[in-house]
Order: C-alpha cells, then structure tokens, then sequence
C-alpha cells in the first residue's frame, strides 16, 4: 500500500523526507535514493536505490554448511599426514 505526504523544497533544492517515511523504508543517512521524472504525468518518483548484494540476498544457498567443509578439510590432514591419501 502506498501513502502519500506533502513536502517542500528548500531554496537549495531538497526535501526532507518525513521520519515515518524513512522508518517505514529502512532508510538512514547515507541511504541511496533512485530519483525518476515522469515529464507525461508531471511527477517525480523517489525509491529506494537498493545494492546488488541487498537485491538477492540469500537467492543463492551454499552446497554445503561451513561445519561440513571444515570437517572435510580436517578429515583430508589427517589422511594426508598418515600418508592415506
């Protein structure tokens, strides 16, 4: 659902975005905004400008956990210091 709220613009050209606005997005300073201009309809749409790593999180799962790495990885020292490889 979206909402919508009325804010102004500063004699330098920016806007401050209300605190819910900004809580209810998980945005903070230093967050990164995508500013889009609709010229045929007159607005401007501000988004959330999201990373790469944040866009697919957890899209790709390991194989393996870690646990069974390392106990694979130790399993292989001590085979190869018995000479059992």
């Amino acid at each position: 659902m979206s909402s919508g709220t009325i804010v102004r613009l500063d004699s330098k050209g920016r806007v401050t975005l209300p605190l819910e606005v900004r809580r209810k997005l998980g945005l903070r300073e230093g967050s990164q905004l995508r500013v889009l201009v609709d010229e045929e309809k007159g607005r401007i749409i501000i988004e959330k400008a999201e990373s790469i790593a944040e866009r697919y999180y957890g899209v790709f799962r390991p194989r393996r956990r870690v646990d069974d790495v390392e106990e694979e990885i130790e399993e292989a020292v001590y085979r190869a210091w018995l000479g059992d490889t």
